[in-house]
């Protein structure tokens, strides 16, 4: 960042993206509470938050062409539009279904949002210092989530007070995106749509790059099962809104504190070392969440430890995606990943919310432990193919 308004630029980017984290941790949680309270059935719940990533993961494919032709400003206004209106509507009408499609409108605009800002973030950062860069985008996104379940609390003064406070500041950071020049981005031609071009394109990237995205899907289903399906554990286990408020944070509160030192760490040793080691032991340390949930203390902090090792699962991925491709595959492998994210966003709450119900107390943490085992897995067994097939003998040889 040389000039003035290049830090500026950075600043009201990684803004946005706070603002964009508060809201979605906002949401979640305040939501499957108000159901909760109301009676709606678990599972029920769980399908209603499927909503929201639902609305990601239908908008994703058709987003490429679109930034083109509009540049990074106008996607990024749009997509805050799209999340910002549905707020200040959410609290005109307790419905299962009419936030429903709120949330599908508030997936379209998270979406938008987050790929053109991790486009260009991803694309205007060195690779010697990709890690150091993405991990602020991290950071604040990851404060933002911290901050939003925070708003719960705001429930005692009325059901549409969260709402509104999000909207509010949705609505400000929407008008600074105003003074922002409009740029556009150096993808890939796509002139040639056929089938069997569309095919080669996303073959090649998922070749290169598929334990990434397996590991983007793993924090997908974390994510969504600590943000959704946590409350509704805490509730039926006793544990009061206080103590919700000041536990669901705890994760996002351990990945701020390492956030950025990690991408450093990552910049250093290499993310292909560093992002199984993280996976593995992140899903020790949330085995033991479910081993100690009976305890306050004890969820507290194994889950502060699981933060610290897997906060940052989200911007490693994407660091280490873009290691993996070059230049001109970054933006299809950023929406390849917001795809696996927001699959694994749709399966979290569902099986998370089974979990409760068939598994009492621990079975919530134990199925987020193991999808995060797995990607720990895949990350060790795709580097062991790559490694024979010389691919990172190749990259270093090409520059990249």
């Amino acid at each position: 960042m040389n000039t003035a308004y290049q830090r500026f630029q950075f600043s009201l980017l990684i803004s946005t993206v706070f603002i964009c984290g508060a809201a979605e941790g906002m949401l979640l949680p305040v939501i499957a509470t108000l159901l909760e309270k109301n009676d709606v059935p678990a599972i029920l719940n769980g399908v209603g938050s499927m909503s929201l990533y639902v609305g990601m993961l239908l908008s994703v494919p058709l987003m490429e062409k679109p930034m083109r032709r509009l540049g990074y400003k106008l996607f990024l206004i749009f997509g805050l539009a799209l999340i910002t209106i549905p707020l200040f509507l959410f609290p005109l009408w307790i419905n299962i279904w009419f936030w429903f499609a709120l949330r599908i409108c508030v997936g379209f605009g998270d979406s938008m949002l987050h790929f053109a800002a991790q486009t260009w973030i991803t694309i205007d950062s060195p690779p010697g210092k990709r890690g150091r860069t993405i991990s602020f985008y991290g950071f604040s996104f990851g404060l933002g989530i911290a901050a939003g379940p925070m708003l719960v609390r705001l429930l005692d003064y009325g059901t549409a007070v969260p709402f509104i406070i999000s909207g509010f500041f949705c609505t400000v950071v929407l008008f600074l995106l105003l003074l922002l020049k409009n740029e556009f981005p150096e993808l890939v031609d796509t002139n040639d749509s056929s089938v069997q071009q569309l095919f080669t394109r996303y073959k090649k990237v998922i070749t290169a790059a598929w334990s990434g995205l397996v590991t983007t899907f793993a924090f997908g289903y974390l994510e969504t099962s600590m943000n959704n399906s946590f409350p509704i554990f805490a509730l039926r286990n006793g544990y009061t809104l206080d103590a919700m408020s000041a536990l669901l944070p705890a994760f996002v509160m351990g990945g701020l504190l390492t956030q950025v030192p990690l991408g450093m760490i990552g910049d250093r040793m290499g993310r292909k070392r560093l992002l199984p080691l993280m996976c593995l032991l992140g899903s020790i340390s949330l085995a033991l969440t479910g081993l100690l949930s009976v305890y306050f203390y004890g969820i507290f902090f194994t889950l502060l430890a699981a933060g610290m090792l897997i906060g940052s699962l989200y911007s490693m991925s994407m660091s280490y995606v873009s290691d993996l491709l070059e230049r001109e595959q970054i933006p299809l492998g950023n929406i390849l990943m917001m795809i696996c994210y927001s699959m694994g966003c749709i399966v979290g709450p569902v099986t998370g919310n089974t979990l409760i119900n068939f598994i009492h107390g621990s079975g919530l943490f134990y199925g987020i432990a193991l999808f995060i085992l797995l990607a720990s897995v895949s990350c060790w067994i795709h580097q062991k193919s790559l490694a024979r097939h010389n691919y990172y003998g190749e990259k270093a040889a090409s520059g990249q």
